[in-house]
């Protein structure tokens, strides 16, 4: 972990550039969430070279690991799937056709609905994504512990989530 002073980032350049035209301006938030923002893009980045060794992308990973965290039969519909991701359903469909082609996960109908589909993780699938979770973990772990103590890794995930309550 790294205990030196911080230098100014681009953020602080920012910042001090609105400081100059808008003097009048509180730019804390836009320090906060500028680097939020910094952060989640540079982490991404990290992530899907973790991910890249086992042949996905972050958006197919959140498919299959989406799938696994849902416990045997590990079986969602489509709709469950996209409202957890986010995502359209052109989206989704296009993950779906992408991990199904390469062996991942089945589709089937859904037996309490005729309209219906439901998509399972096969066992492939379920060990690839076991594996690059951890993959994907470690770049994470690495990212804290280059920064922070275990107590302020702990002390900021506990920020961000009462920030995230008042704003999601």
């Amino acid at each position: 972990m790294n205990t030196q002073p911080l230098a100014p980032d681009p953020v602080d350049a920012i910042a001090a550039q609105w400081a100059v035209v808008r003097p009048d301006l509180d730019t804390l938030p836009m320090a906060v969430f500028g680097r939020i923002y910094r952060l989640a893009a540079a982490m991404r980045g990290r992530v899907d070279k973790a991910y890249a060794p086992y042949g996905m992308a972050l958006g197919e990973f959140d498919v299959l690991a989406t799938l696994r965290r849902s416990g045997a039969p590990y079986t969602l519909s489509p709709r469950e799937l996209t409202a957890t991701l986010m995502i359209t359903t052109g989206g989704m469909t296009g993950r779906l056709d992408k991990l199904e082609k390469a062996g991942l996960l089945s589709r089937s109908p859904d037996p309490n609905d005729r309209r219906g589909l439901r998509v399972t993780l096969t066992e492939r699938g379920r060990e690839l994504v076991d594996q690059a979770v951890g993959a994907g973990l470690e770049r994470q772990r690495e990212a804290l512990e280059a920064a922070l103590t275990e107590e302020e890794a702990e002390q900021l995930a506990g920020l961000l989530r009462k920030l995230l309550a008042t704003t999601a």
